[in-house]
């Protein structure tokens, strides 16, 4: 730094000043420090200015199965806010939610100097027994408002609901559901307001079936539900699901939309490429990232939180899957 002043006639300070993007400094002293930089080939000393501030420049994420579309997607926006906002990103992923694997993703993370925590997917921190570092600022994608940290969600029970009163209100008699995962946060929580939504219209609440998220597990799913020919409407968890529900479909001999119709959830990409194009759900994922980092640095500031879960609100996206029973 000492050398980059004395090139560009200016103070350490200054120079500190350019490289920390203060804007006291005026055009000209920042380019001439900036060029002074590029001729010594100047590159900050982070381990020094971790000393001198206390911050890494760095957030630590743990997410559990990043083939999940949802966790993926949340983990992309976290790291491009992040990035947005000068700052590093180090993942860690957790092949199961028990306490030994979390805190070795922990320690990994910690061990690599992190200012603050994002963990993706509430159902790791589901364990009474799972603890995190008190030191660290924590905020959790996908929470329920009781799970003891600041939580930025997706409205699971906004977007089932949604996609439960459209295929009543087109005079469907009941909505058969192919659920994701018993132990999943957002699996639970839409097939839960699918029931409400049924017993709020005095429907009938058919036992739902447990799909994975993967397509061959809503194609097994469908053609189990399409053994019966009273089945008319079916909500898929998921995209993935509701794919497979329509091949299923196809190979039982039952039209979509005309004898069946179908309702995913994601609004993946490729929904509107399926024949017929997907009704589904549309979740803002990237709103969920883009705030979790917003409530982390906000945390890391020192700002007193709201820990009530920000539940951010889907959209029906209504396509040629859907319509009313013949």
């Amino acid at each position: 730094m000492a050398d980059v002043a004395a090139v560009a006639g200016v103070s350490a300070v200054t120079v500190s000043r350019v490289a920390n993007g203060h804007a006291s400094v005026t055009p000209e002293t920042r380019e001439r420090v900036e060029q002074a930089m590029k001729q010594l080939g100047y590159r900050e000393n982070t381990a020094a200015r971790a000393l001198a501030t206390g911050r890494f420049g760095t957030i630590g994420v743990v997410s559990f199965d990043l083939t999940a579309t949802g966790n993926l997607y949340i983990v992309d926006a976290v790291i491009r806010e992040a990035q947005q906002a000068g700052y590093g990103v180090n993942l860690a992923t957790l092949d199961a939610a028990i306490d030994a694997r979390l805190q070795a993703a922990v320690r990994r993370l910690t061990s690599l100097a992190i200012d603050g925590l994002v963990v993706v997917e509430a159902r790791i921190l589901d364990a009474p027994s799972l603890r995190l570092p008190d030191n660290v600022p924590v905020v959790v994608a996908e929470g329920a408002s009781d799970v003891g940290y600041p939580a930025v969600g997706a409205d699971h029970g906004a977007g089932a609901t949604a996609a439960v009163d459209h295929l009543l209100s087109l005079g469907h008699r009941t909505v058969h559901h192919v659920s994701g995962l018993a132990d999943s946060y957002p699996a639970v929580r839409r097939r839960d307001a699918w029931q409400r939504a049924l017993r709020r219209r005095e429907c009938a609440v058919p036992p739902p079936v447990v799909g994975d998220w993967s397509a061959a597990s809503g194609y097994a799913a469908g053609l189990e539900l399409l053994k019966d020919p009273g089945v008319t409407a079916i909500f898929a968890a998921n995209d993935q699901m509701a794919a497979g529900v329509l091949r299923a479909a196809a190979e039982s001999g039952r039209r979509v939309p005309d004898d069946l119709s179908v309702v995913g959830y994601d609004d993946a990409e490729v929904a509107g490429f399926l024949s017929p194009p997907l009704t589904t759900v549309r979740q803002d994922l990237d709103g969920v990232g883009r705030h979790c980092v917003s409530v982390l640095l906000s945390s890391m500031r020192g700002e007193k939180l709201d820990w009530s879960t920000r539940l951010l609100a889907p959209e029906l996206v209504i396509r040629a899957s859907t319509a009313p029973p013949a």
